[in-house]
């Protein structure tokens, strides 16, 4: 019986410093050979998704935590953050010295000092460990290198918007926005303390799931997840199978229903096997 596959990519299908493991690799596709759907199921808009994470293959995409729906050809939805409310937060963030950039699917906009504020965060990494300096080039290089700097911020197509971490804390932040926005910490966390994500209000991973599955005539009871951050719980909890992985925060553990191993220990390869998609 075919089954549906929802697959986050950061902490999940990557590991930290955003390089894809083998086995996770060769599950995805071993399981579309099996005549399973995979779809991706990122917090990220569809400019972050680089060629080596298409290339794995998949049936479509779910983007913007929630915010974008795209199957072969067809864009089965896209939300975006009113004009108005991006312009608050533009003013609101440059006001109060926090780096941000606003993700659309033609591309990221930074603030002023982000992409030196991110290029800063890359080299941290890389003089910590050393030995993961290639790994984390080419893993996390590749976003910096797509951040455009000195472009209108006052945009009508934007999805979403990341905030890295600063003085102002995240709690000040998030009630500003709440109203307004989704808003959760950052599924980065080498974006810092006080860092965060602000998405359209009232979308998530599950609600982007449940007009899928429903669009393709498919049963509830086929469905997986697997997620390790909190923007991966209202999926966990959806879906008939959500999987944590265990590198997931024990928020995301205890509201899955199952948790395999982490990334760079085979975790997808290992779940697939277990739930007989590989």
């Amino acid at each position: 019986m075919q089954k549906i596959i929802f697959m986050d990519i950061d902490g999940t299908l990557v590991n930290e410093n955003g390089v894809i493991p083998p086995s996770a690799k060769v599950s995805v596709q071993k399981a579309r050979e099996n005549g399973h759907l995979v779809f991706i199921c990122t917090g990220r808009s569809k400019s972050e998704l680089f060629p080596e994470i298409l290339e794995v293959g998949f049936d479509g995409i779910i983007g913007a935590a929630g915010g974008y729906i795209e199957m072969g050809d067809d864009v089965l939805l896209h939300e975006t953050v009113k004009k108005e409310d991006v312009r608050h937060l533009v003013e609101f963030f440059n006001g109060h010295g926090v780096d941000f950039y606003l993700e659309s699917n033609d591309g990221l906009f930074a603030s002023g000092n982000c992409k030196k504020h991110i290029l800063a965060i890359i080299e941290k990494m890389a003089s910590e460990k050393p030995e993961a300096k290639e790994e984390i080039e080419k893993g996390i290089k590749p976003f910096h290198d797509l951040l455009k700097e000195g472009q209108e911020l006052v945009r009508e197509d934007i999805n979403k918007i990341s905030f890295l971490g600063s003085d102002l804390p995240f709690e000040v932040i998030k009630q500003e926005f709440q109203s307004k926005f989704m808003i959760i910490p950052s599924t980065v966390p080498a974006f810092g303390e006080n860092s965060g994500e602000l998405s359209v209000l009232g979308i998530h991973k599950a609600t982007a799931i449940e007009k899928l599955i429903e669009h393709l005539d498919l049963a509830k009871e086929n469905t997986y997840a697997y997620g390790d951050g909190v923007n991966d719980i209202e999926m966990l909890q959806f879906v008939q199978y959500g999987i944590a992985m265990g590198n997931a925060k024990e928020a995301v553990k205890k509201a899955a229903d199952d948790i395999t191993e982490s990334h760079d220990e085979d975790g997808i390869f290992n779940s697939f096997k277990k739930y007989e998609l590989i």
